[in-house]
């Protein structure tokens, strides 16, 4: 737990530094209109999935230490990350096309992984409380190292708190920016023709893997909270 937290609350360094300001530029030039446009559509894919993602998950688990959570929980990254590779990798063989498709089908995957872990480290995913922590360990998960610590620091005592009802006051704004900012150059290399494939192959693998290990963390620090 303090190495993660270690590394989660770590400054940026030089590559973080280059490349944040590289997307920097690239966000500069692009119009205002496609900066809303995006912002809209991905605060629709992301409430819709919250919504009904618990339709298909499984109802908390009771009664198990935490060990076998943790045992469950790197079955379940295991299946999610192999999935999201084999995604990865047709989207990338199959060029701009499918490359865009790859982003609300990833994203599907991800929440996903998160309201089945959620399950395994026993909480009831249809808690409106339980939806904002599930957005709350993907902003960590996939945030510049700024926006990150804001994150971890709202994680504090949170079952000691009252939430908000309901996403009124959530700024969806920064979620896709913060997002689509960690995601984008990384993603960007599964355009290149013939490596595309297994780029984006492990691409997904790796940013699976990043959450799985993000949301466990964090799973664990409400545990051990006082």
């Amino acid at each position: 737990m303090a190495r993660w937290r270690a590394g989660v609350l770590k400054p940026p360094g030089p590559l973080d530094v280059a490349a944040r300001g590289l997307q920097s530029q690239i966000n500069r030039m692009i119009p205002e209109r496609v900066h809303a446009a995006v912002t809209t559509v991905m605060e629709g894919l992301t409430r819709t999935l919250l919504t009904g993602a618990d339709l298909t998950t499984a109802r908390a688990l009771e009664g198990a230490s935490m060990k076998e959570r943790d045992r469950r929980a790197w079955a379940a990254i295991d299946g999610y990350r192999a999935t999201a590779a084999v995604e990865g990798g047709v989207a990338g063989a199959g060029g701009f096309w499918l490359a865009v498709a790859d982003f609300p089908a990833l994203l599907t995957i991800k929440i996903k992984l998160l309201f089945d872990l959620a399950a395994i480290y026993g909480h009831e995913a249809e808690a409106f409380s339980e939806r904002l922590y599930i957005l709350a360990l993907f902003q960590l998960a996939f945030s510049g190292a700024e926006h990150r610590a804001k994150v971890f620091e709202g994680l504090a005592d949170w079952d000691g708190r009252s939430h908000p009802a309901d996403f009124a006051d959530f700024d969806w704004r920064t979620f896709q920016r913060e997002y689509r900012d960690y995601i984008d150059l990384a993603k960007l290399a599964q355009l290149i023709p013939v490596v595309g494939a297994p780029i984006g192959a492990v691409v997904n693998w790796r940013l699976l893997e990043r959450l799985g290990e993000t949301a466990m963390n964090g799973y664990r620090m409400r545990h051990l909270a006082p």
